[in-house]
């Protein structure tokens, strides 16, 4: 796994263009799929293109 497969919290926050508390309710909720280091939120890209590719399948089925 390279550095670069895992994500910050700002840069998931840019990248899925959502705000803190959103992204904060996504990790919380399992929606996202991530881990913790002490404090610090740890989010594979994977995961974000993982909910990405849920929330779009999700939104094609309503």
């Amino acid at each position: 796994m390279e550095n670069n497969d895992i994500m910050k919290l700002e840069e998931v926050m840019q990248y899925l263009d959502i705000g803190k508390n959103t992204l904060y309710r996504l990790l919380k909720s399992g929606e996202l799929n991530a881990f913790k280091i002490g404090k610090v939120w740890k989010i594979p890209k994977k995961s974000v293109e993982e909910y990405i590719n849920k929330s779009l399948s999700d939104n094609s089925k309503a």
